[in-house]
């Protein structure tokens, strides 16, 4: 597996090793060993499936919000997305910014989004599948977002027109307009 780090403390970009021939591929896309070896040693709980039919369609920032906070484990199985993660950690020093990746059936890549941090996505193909792994378990009451649009956050959004939201999505609030429940710890 190869890490490429991202200019997010935390946030990094996996590439599994494809072994393929004319048949396909065989890729190993999660071993416990493999990521505590890469310096992630998270339990993850929950894998969750998403499936975006229309090019454009955007889910996020959400997070959801400590004791019930998650890690995210993020990749595509078919189709193509636009995939961003946002510091939302008071005192960090990088509170606010944001990377982006496209993650494809294609190329493979996976996207670690620590607690901490809002994570969306835009699809870029039609029929576009998301597939992630989560360190905590769904919680209601714990959800929140950041609006996707958020002119101080500037995310460069690979997109032709308008995005297709959810109502929620679209009233989320500004990075200013809400006090984020996470905390920057200096690592030790």
């Amino acid at each position: 597996m190869k890490i490429e780090k991202t200019g997010l403390d935390g946030v990094v970009a996996l590439v599994p090793r494809r072994f393929g021939d004319d048949r396909g591929f065989f890729a190993e896309t999660y071993s416990l060993r493999a990521y505590r070896d890469a310096g992630i040693s998270v339990e993850f709980v929950q894998d969750n499936h998403s499936l975006s039919h229309r090019v454009g369609t955007l889910r996020g920032l959400h997070f959801q919000a400590p004791p019930k906070a998650q890690d995210k484990l993020v990749r595509c199985g078919r189709g193509a997305i636009f995939d961003v993660a946002v510091d939302i950690r008071r005192g960090s020093p990088t509170y606010g910014h944001w990377v982006g990746r496209e993650l494809s059936a294609e190329n493979g890549v996976q996207l670690f989004v620590p607690k901490g941090f809002a994570h969306g996505f835009a699809t870029l193909l039609p029929d576009s599948e998301i597939v992630y792994k989560c360190s905590d378990y769904y919680a209601p009451e714990a959800e929140g977002a950041v609006r996707w649009d958020d002119p101080t956050l500037g995310i460069e959004w690979p997109l032709a027109g308008e995005p297709v939201l959810s109502g929620k999505d679209a009233g989320a609030p500004y990075l200013a307009d809400f006090t984020s429940p996470f905390v920057w710890e200096i690592a030790k």
